[in-house]
């Protein structure tokens, strides 16, 4: 698959079959997204693979009662409280993959880490296998207990939480919006 058409027709993918993801097919997905650009060829990424459906389950749960925790008293526009107060919902839509990038303190890690997340993303869009970006877990992923939890050191930051596996269901077009240039000289 080609690139723009990679571009053109990924699409986050909440609905996964049960088969695993083999460690090989992992693997090169670290490895695209270790070929991202980053400041100074700093590379200030690190990845965390969780491949226990058991565990992400527990983790689903613990995100989303501190997500619910956290925004109690906050406006709902989108009903994520509604959403997240079903105990059956799983954040992470019951994929078997979980891949964590994590950020250095440095100043421009989170960037280095979102165009890691991308490359990874367009190279699982072309090997067949869908990816999601769960936000909802962030909170959890950051807090100093389960980075102890999980042996992770505690000067990293969560930046994209990605669940990957094979699509059950691709969900069909979408729109997006015409580039907004303000400036053009």
């Amino acid at each position: 698959m080609d690139l723009m058409k990679a571009l053109y027709t990924r699409r986050s993918i909440r609905k996964y079959k049960n088969d695993p993801v083999p460690k090989n097919m992992i693997e090169q997905l670290l490895e695209a997204a270790t070929m991202a650009p980053s400041a100074s060829n700093s590379q200030s990424w690190s990845f965390v693979v969780i491949q226990d459906v058991k565990l992400l389950k527990e983790y689903s749960d613990r995100a989303k009662a501190l997500f619910l925790s956290l925004t109690k008293d906050k406006p709902d526009p989108h009903n994520y409280l509604k959403i997240l107060s079903d105990p059956d919902f799983n954040i992470f839509y019951n994929a078997g993959t979980l891949i964590i990038i994590y950020g250095s303190d440095q100043l421009t890690a989170y960037g280095d880490c979102c165009l890691a997340a991308q490359n990874l993303m367009l190279a699982a869009h072309t090997m067949e296998l869908g990816t999601c970006w769960i936000g909802f877990s962030v909170a959890l992923l950051d807090q100093a207990d389960f980075k102890a939890e999980l042996g992770i050191p505690q000067n990293l930051t969560a930046v994209a939480p990605l669940i990957v596996g094979y699509p059950d269901f691709i969900p069909s077009g979408f729109s997006r919006n015409p580039a907004q240039v303000m400036i053009w000289k």
